[in-house]
């Protein structure tokens, strides 16, 4: 790039046009959030606006762990030559596009932008829609068994040609919805916010000229490289480190799933090898995962202390590998059911807290809880059948440095409030608060999960959940326990409660029922017993931790709103300290939870001496 070299920006021109190209992404959701109709959208946020460079390497984003491909399957069907200004490509066939998207119902736009005729960058945008058709209301089953019944597929598309829209196409896939006005306003907001997002690079061009944004393009991925491996230089030293986390099931069946990473690091190049994943699950768990994704994991995580440093391609550019194996739960084959990768995607994060931990001496965050959907389809004798869909919160785990955050629901995104949860779905909020005693004890505590009772108010309803970590609880690092589980009941303070269980759909319910759901904490990191004592008590205080817990996991007696010191230190003295890195019931290393990997190993060495 010898003409873009000669142009490249000063530090002064790189970070104003950092800094316009990140007020260009903040004015696009701010777009989408506003014109959008479908709560997923406008109340939860569940969407994700971009720029990338004219070869689809990712430039500016959000932080979300999501693929970087968002471009190469556009570009094998539409060359670049073919493109024109004003064009729009549209899809969300995630087997099609190899990943770039992970579920059915997150719709990927992509502009191509030009500058007197030359393609310098793509602007991309795409939002979770409320429901794309396939076998029930919302199009996501936890009792899916195949990718066809999750809703309709759309390959690469031309959805606009010169600024004409293909009115065709938006005809069948609004077609194939139950709520096709709602989804017309989401698909208006997300093609809206495409064009703003390639009218402000536009700007930006003509203000900089475009040997110039194309350098800083790629000083933006230079120093994001850069500072990847330096971080990977510093903390990883050369060996191998696997990790293996679980998941509860898939919802179809009951057999637990697990994701295994080897963590390998030697001659200054890292690896990350998938392939003794279990494999791909009857139900919806399957995750298609573009190597990009952990990659960013990866970088995210150990650049999150770098100022300026935002997730982009020049993470991919400094991980040289990433091993699957086909058939398994990161690369499932067609048409395994994807509904419910975040189970997986967020294991594969886990996984690699995992190797962390034991690479850098437990300086590693502890796994945080699967944030959880429930899906209440009701009916009622008028012929109206109001649909809610709510994301409920649960904890993160601990970091090395602070608690695992309380009630979150993923990343920059927002829980429902609930007078509009009441307006919208046909229910009742009855209670809403911390699930006491959920984040998991340690030096640092991790997140608590939420309780939520909801009332069902129509005639009659069916009622699907996704609420993971109730059998394989999030674990602790470093000393720190697991959190505790999650549960749903119907009618807890009744005189027959009962429960649901936590991966199924179809349960019926009717008028008047009251489902409680309890959502899971966080692990925690490093030995409850240093955790201060005044820490302990200011939980108990505001109800995160019970008077129970203190005493019990971190050793810590209270009198009234007070410590007792003296009981305190002789009960924590008395306490033995965790030898092993991991907890989940129990304390124990990695390599007791990936005995078969360890006894494949040995049987294979056995079999080359011998031949």
């Amino acid at each position: 790039m010898t003409s873009e070299s000669s142009a490249a920006p000063n530090r002064f021109t790189l970070e104003l046009i950092k800094g316009a190209l990140n007020a260009a992404r903040s004015e696009m959701e701010a777009l989408i959030a506003r014109a959008a109709m479908s709560p997923f959208i406008r109340e939860k946020k569940d969407f994700f606006t971009a720029f990338l460079n004219r070869d689809g390497e990712l430039v500016v984003s959000t932080s979300l762990t999501l693929a970087g491909n968002l471009v190469d399957a556009i570009l094998e069907e539409y060359p670049a030559e073919t493109m024109r200004p004003g064009d729009l490509y549209w899809y969300n066939d995630v087997y099609g596009v190899g990943g770039a998207v992970s579920h059915l119902p997150d719709m990927v736009f992509v502009m191509p932008v030009f500058h007197e005729g030359r393609l310098f960058a793509f602007a991309e945008a795409w939002g979770h829609l409320w429901d794309i058709g396939g076998s029930v209301p919302g199009s996501i089953s936890p009792h899916a068994v195949s990718v066809f019944q999750e809703g309709i597929m759309i390959p690469p598309v031309r959805v606009m040609r010169e600024g004409v829209e293909n009115r065709e196409v938006v005809r069948i896939f609004m077609r194939n919805s139950r709520f096709p006005e709602m989804l017309r306003g989401d698909l208006r907001a997300i093609m809206a916010a495409c064009r703003l997002g390639a009218r402000r690079l536009t700007e930006t061009v003509e203000r900089h000229g475009v040997e110039v944004v194309e350098a800083a393009f790629e000083a933006m991925l230079v120093e994001t490289e850069g500072a990847l491996r330096s971080e990977i230089a510093a903390r990883i030293p050369d060996g191998e480190y696997a990790f293996r986390d679980r998941i509860d099931s898939d919802a179809v069946t009951d057999r637990s799933y697990f994701v295994d990473v080897v963590l390998r690091k030697g001659n200054g190049a890292l690896e990350m090898d998938f392939s003794a994943s279990d494999r791909q699950a009857d139900g919806p768990i399957n995750f298609l995962m573009d190597d990009s994704v952990p990659k960013f994991m990866l970088g995210l995580w150990m650049c999150m202390d770098r100022p300026g440093i935002g997730m982009n391609g020049g993470f991919e550019r400094a991980v040289e590998s990433v091993v699957k194996k086909p058939g398994t739960l990161v690369a499932p084959r067609f048409p395994a059911p994807l509904g419910l990768r975040s189970h997986t995607m967020i294991r594969v994060t886990s996984a690699l807290f995992g190797t962390l931990a034991q690479a850098t001496g437990g300086q590693a965050s502890a796994a945080p809880s699967v944030y959880v959907l429930y899906y209440l389809r009701g009916r009622n004798a008028d012929g109206t059948e109001p649909l809610c869909i709510e994301g409920l919160s649960v904890g993160f785990g601990a970091r090395t440095f602070a608690d695992g955050i309380d009630a979150v629901y993923y990343v920059a995104q927002e829980n429902y409030p609930i007078e509009f949860a009441e307006m919208e779905f046909g229910v009742e909020i009855e209670a809403f608060g911390i699930h006491r005693d959920s984040g998991g004890a340690g030096r640092w505590r991790g997140g608590c999960g939420i309780v939520r009772d909801v009332r069902v108010l129509s005639d009659e309803a069916r009622f699907g959940i996704r609420l993971d970590n109730c059998r394989q609880p999030a674990f602790g690092v470093h000393g720190g326990l697991s959190g505790a589980p999650g549960r749903v009941i119907v009618n807890p303070d009744g005189p027959a409660p009962w429960d649901i269980a936590t991966m199924s759909d179809g349960t019926r319910l009717a008028k008047g029922d009251l489902v409680r759901i309890v959502t899971p904490g966080g692990g925690g990191w490093g030995n409850p017993a240093d955790r201060p004592a005044e820490d302990v008590l200011a939980d108990v205080l505001d109800g995160f931790v019970s008077g129970e817990a203190a005493a019990r996991d971190y050793g810590v007696l209270l009198a009234g709103d007070r410590v007792d010191l003296e009981a305190t230190l002789a009960r924590r003295a008395a306490m033995p300290r965790p030898s092993k890195m991991f907890h989940r019931g129990r304390y124990y290393d990695a390599d007791e939870d990936r005995a078969d990997e360890a006894s494949a190993a040995v049987s294979a060495s056995a079999r080359a001496a011998a031949g």
